[in-house]
């Protein structure tokens, strides 16, 4: 398993409920084959350009292990998700 480290950004608007199934349908498809090591919901941020019409945005930052099958599912799931406008998932070095 391989580190890895995802932010996403979910829409401003989105209520509280949806924004607790969406983190925790993320958070279930990394820990279905691997683990989390660190999860941080950073809040509402602004963004520093607009993004599909938003200027701000929910910060989600996630550190976790798995190996490459989990992280392919986890950027389908997020291509497809309403509520994410953006998301970033690199290979942790450090």
């Amino acid at each position: 398993m391989r580190k890895y480290e995802v932010m996403y950004i979910l829409r401003p608007d989105v209520e509280q409920e949806i924004l607790d199934a969406t983190v925790a349908k993320f958070q279930g498809i990394i820990s279905n084959g691997g683990e989390i090591v660190n999860h941080d919901l950073m809040g509402k941020r602004r963004l520093a350009y607009e993004i599909k019409k938003f200027r701000e945005g929910i910060y989600v930052l996630v550190n976790f292990n798995a190996p490459a099958e989990v992280v392919n599912e986890l950027e389908r799931l997020m291509k497809i998700s309403d509520e994410v406008i953006r998301y970033l998932i690199v290979q942790d070095v450090a």
